[in-house]
């Protein structure tokens, strides 16, 4: 057990007025006991994340407290944070918590970040008239209830890796929701109450179990969603999902965290690749046909091979023609020579340009095998930035429009 003392404090903000603190960070340091802090009444912001806490209680005089981080630490209760009645941020996450009942009366709240605990239930929030952020993924909640009816300053819930399997009518009271987290639940439908959160910008609902597109069609009330995740679901499964999102959500920018042009454009592509893989069966039937061995007619090329190799009488006749040749005097031969290049002089002149030029051509051929080489390189480039613009637009790091999200904690 380790105890935080007031001049361990003083010491760190060098000071000896206990009323001239007003924020404090001590993370990471195995703190089983901060009591001390109640001499410090003037303390608005403390850090106690990464520490070996199991109650609050000490908290209760620091009623000046605003801003109060004790997430992982090893809380099963939040006794003792019901005194801090000015708290508009509180974020207890990663811990063992099992009810949160002692936050209902803070009625200053704006951010309350409770996820990875061990609620079964969401309390009343009814006087909670600031609350805009409230986070309570990866809870065993499996109903939201009437919890929500009076809480219409919220805009941003997760209720992400919960075992909610419906989203009841209270949520329609949330008329200023831009942000809805409800990913990995048991979901099968939407009511139609959502139809009234038309500011929703950002809706996750990947990894439940909607199957028939008939249960999507109210998205098409939902007129600024810019953001939609349906990944993981049995009606994701379908073919030409994406068009038809985007003739129900004409003004949807992302859809599964990728731009919603390239997620349609995909689709066409796979068609027309399965078009084409029927197109190249085709040419290969053709191929194959053109291959099949055919009757043996004789060309002039195969009549002349047939006529010097069987003819006795042609080849008696083709040897006394070179003989003749052969026994002509050099004056005759010379005198054929200078005919023929006569008569084939831009033949000679194209034959030795060609000779001449074979290094050349030799040259061009490799130039043009870099020239290739380099449009390979710039497809391959292109492909690169439109996987990273995908990765960018990632669920994790990314949120709504593109931009980070705002909320407290990462990834909930």
């Amino acid at each position: 057990m380790k105890a935080l003392t007031s001049d361990q404090v003083l010491q760190e903000k060098k000071t000896t007025d206990p009323t001239a603190v007003t924020s404090l960070i001590f993370t990471h340091r195995a703190l089983s006991d901060v009591s001390c802090l109640a001499e410090f009444s003037n303390l608005e912001k403390l850090d106690l994340t990464f520490n070996n806490l199991s109650s609050l209680e000490g908290l209760k005089p620091c009623v000046n407290l605003k801003w109060l981080s004790v997430k992982q630490n090893k809380l099963r209760s939040l006794k003792g944070v019901e005194g801090c009645v000015c708290l508009t941020v509180l974020n207890a996450g990663s811990n063992m918590i099992q009810s949160m009942d002692e936050v209902s009366n803070l009625v200053r709240l704006r951010a309350l970040i409770l996820n990875d605990n061990e609620i079964t239930s969401i309390c009343r929030l009814n006087h909670m008239k600031e609350l805009n952020t409230l986070v309570l993924s990866k809870n065993p909640i499996q109903k939201i209830g009437e919890s929500l009816s009076k809480v219409n300053s919220i805009t941003k819930l997760s209720l992400s890796n919960c075992k909610i399997q419906d989203i009841d009518s209270s949520i329609k009271s949330c008329t200023e929701l831009r942000e809805l987290r409800l990913a990995h639940n048991e979901i099968r439908t939407l009511p139609s109450e959502l139809t009234r959160n038309t500011k929703i910008q950002n809706l996750d609902l990947g990894n439940n179990l909607v199957m028939r597109w008939s249960d999507l069609k109210i998205l098409s009330s939902l007129v600024n969603l810019k953001n939609l995740n349906l990944a993981g679901n049995p009606v994701a499964e379908k073919d030409a999902l994406a068009k038809k999102i985007k003739k129900l959500v004409p003004g949807l920018q992302i859809f599964n965290s990728r731009p919603i042009d390239k997620a349609v454009k995909s689709v066409a592509v796979d068609t027309d690749d399965n078009l084409l893989v029927d197109a190249q069966d085709t040419d290969k039937k053709k191929g194959q046909k053109m291959q099949e061995p055919k009757p043996n007619i004789p060309t002039n090329e195969d009549n002349e091979e047939n006529t010097t190799t069987t003819d006795p009488i042609l080849e008696k006749k083709s040897k006394r023609k070179s003989r003749g040749l052969e026994d002509r005097p050099v004056s005759d031969e010379q005198e054929i020579t200078e005919s023929k290049k006569v008569k084939h002089d831009e033949e000679i002149v194209h034959f030795d340009a060609t000779e001449n030029n074979e290094n050349r051509n030799e040259k061009r051929v490799d130039d043009d095998d870099v020239h290739i080489a380099g449009k390979k390189k710039k497809k391959v480039k292109s492909k690169t930035k439109g996987s990273s613009a995908v990765q960018l637009l990632s669920p994790e790091a990314q949120i709504g429009l593109g931009g980070e999200s705002a909320w407290d904690v990462d990834g909930v």
